[in-house]
């Protein structure tokens, strides 16, 4: 029998920016809950709900201080409990983001783990080491080991009353909790098992793959992002995550076997192989993964914030392997945008002339493999990549800290702002656009950043009746997934794989084969016949197009527009054996 979960449509909320219901700029839970009507509508399954924690939002709520509140931004427990009864009434299960690689350096752990000292009871909850040998602490090169932040810098930073230094992967004010500690892991467990009682529906587990380190805690790589000579990982999958996930499952979610629960592991730097091990529903680990493989294929040699244009026949090798050796034992997830990602329709679309047809045709690329497909607040929509013009503009701590350091270092600053505004965090993080009104209908004040300026003709109230819209075409998405068994669970063969511009594949299940096409690209494209239906089989009927009026195979070969998209289904004359 099929997982729910796999013909289940996932939406992400990042409640700083979904809907304010006070006016004070920030978005929040009561105004989540006056925008149901839209989910409902939308068709999803799931809401993934962003940290909505107490924090002091060092890393806008990625850095919990207390994993059992509600930060006041957003509201109490009382208005949670309210959103999720609503949500559950809509028929809509609530995912929470579990944060647990990682603290606030004001939650109560470490505040005692700090100014307890090295003899204090919660010491071990953390990782504290001395400076390296031969170094006093604070001095140039006195981190015990080269890692850097993903955030630029030290992974270590210095508390000068123990003369000792915390590890941090993020940001100094996000130290990372010792999972080697037993009393760590059982208060995690017993925080999960909390919100499970209180109702919520399952985790989206942050960086969780990084919660086991290589003992003893050494240099690595020069970027010190987790290398060893033989190419072995220092904090990534590391040799007790499997051991941990395994735990977490007989001490969490075995005490709810009545629940219809879902588990998504966020799994930065994972191989297909590990996947497999982390989704093998024998091994009782998660249910399906983030990985990042198919977002990486645009980053530079400079990295992330140095984009170059994405070959679509790497996209098609790096998907495609996922899809047909991940999805033949265990599951993945399937997206383009989320709160770390820029838009996609900027980044491998055509936000200009062709907004709309290349908003729908990456949609439709997306959606229709196999996979556990994630929309990520406003992409319904096709929201784009917000304006900057200085570095002042840009409140994201990854981008503030690339471009501080950079800068330092004599790169020029505005090469340095090109890659933000490409790839930075604060392209989707802008408030969704809801209306034309000044404060696009997120908020009556002043929103915490900028809303775009093309919300004025961009938004959800432009598009909700309108059957031509990015809105409807998701909304037409969603319900092929839950009417058509062969999305969820048919197999998947790419087609035309050579191609610069086309990417078309096949879904076959029980005797249906359903052709996807999309050229991905802003001119005209053509793609033999024979490369998407073998002889005498036939391309079946139209069950959706991004373009009215999709145009029919003629002389062997099929015409496309650009960005045009669609999806055929022929029933009873599947070549799968």
């Amino acid at each position: 029998m099929s997982s729910w979960w796999k013909s289940a449509v996932v939406y992400q909320i990042y409640p700083r920016s979904f809907a304010d219901s006070n006016g004070d700029g920030v978005g929040d839970l009561p105004g989540i809950e006056s925008r149901l009507d839209h989910l409902s509508d939308l068709g999803v399954d799931v809401v993934w709900l962003s940290p909505i924690y107490t924090s002091p939002q060092a890393d806008n709520g990625y850095d919990i201080a207390d994993y059992q509140g509600i930060d006041p931004m957003f509201g109490t427990l009382d208005d949670f409990d309210r959103l999720l009864a609503a949500l559950h009434d809509r028929g809509i299960k609530l995912v929470m983001d579990l944060v647990v690689n990682h603290t606030s350096d004001e939650h109560p752990w470490f505040v005692s783990s700090r100014d307890g000292g090295p003899d204090g009871p919660h010491r071990d909850w953390y990782w504290w080491r001395p400076p390296r040998e031969g170094f006093a602490p604070g001095a140039p090169g006195a981190e015990p080991t080269n890692w850097e932040s993903f955030f630029s810098g030290p992974a270590w930073s210095l508390d000068e009353a123990s003369g000792e230094y915390y590890l941090h992967l993020f940001d100094r004010k996000q130290p990372d909790l010792n999972w080697e500690n037993a009393q760590v892991r059982h208060a995690v467990y017993a925080m999960m098992r909390w919100w499970l009682d209180r109702g919520v529906d399952g985790f989206r587990m942050d960086v969780i793959n990084l919660i086991s380190k290589v003992l003893p805690l050494r240099d690595g790589a020069p970027n010190g992002h987790g290398a060893l000579g033989d190419g072995s990982p220092l904090y990534t999958t590391g040799p007790r995550v499997h051991e941990y996930l395994q735990e977490m499952h007989r001490e969490v979610f075995d005490r709810y076997p009545d629940r219809e629960l879902l588990t998504v592991g966020e799994t930065p730097g994972v191989t297909l192989e590990e996947a497999i091990a982390f989704t093998d529903p024998n091994r009782r680990e998660v249910d399906m993964v983030f990985q990042f493989e198919h977002v990486g294929l645009d980053h530079g040699p400079g990295g992330k914030f140095d984009p170059v244009p994405l070959d679509l026949r790497d996209l098609k090798a790096s998907l495609g392997r996922w899809q047909v050796e991940l999805g033949s034992v265990g599951w993945n997830s399937l997206y383009w945008d989320n709160h770390d990602q820029p838009r996609a329709v900027s980044r491998f679309g055509d936000d200009g002339a062709h907004g709309r047809a290349s908003a729908t045709a990456l949609a439709t690329l997306l959606h229709l493999h196999r996979g556990t497909p994630y929309v990520y607040q406003g992409e319904e929509l096709g929201m784009t990549n917000a304006p900057v013009t200085s570095i002042d503009d840009v409140d994201d701590v990854e981008s503030r800290g690339f471009y501080l350091q950079q800068a330092a270092a004599g790169h020029d600053p505005e090469v340095l702002l090109d890659g933000i505004r490409a790839m930075g965090r604060d392209n989707a993080r802008t408030p969704v656009q809801w209306s034309a009104e000044p404060g696009a209908g997120f908020t009556t004040g002043t929103p915490w950043l900028a809303v775009n300026p093309n919300h004025t003709w961009l938004n959800a109230d432009a598009q909700r009746d309108d059957p031509a819209s990015v809105l409807a075409h998701y909304r037409a998405l969603i319900a092929l997934r839950h009417d058509e068994p062969v999305v969820a669970d048919g197999d998947f063969t790419m087609l035309a794989g050579d191609h610069p511009h086309v990417y078309a594949y096949a879904r076959e299940l029980d005797g249906d084969r359903l052709v996807v096409v999309v050229n991905v690209s802003s001119e005209p494209q053509e793609v033999a016949l024979a490369d998407l239906a073998p002889a005498g089989t036939a391309l079946g009927d139209v069950v959706l197009a991004n373009l009215t009026d999709p145009t029919p195979p003629e002389d062997d070969a099929v015409r496309l527009r650009p960005w045009e998209a669609w999806a055929r289904l022929a029933r009873g004359t599947s070549t799968a054996p």
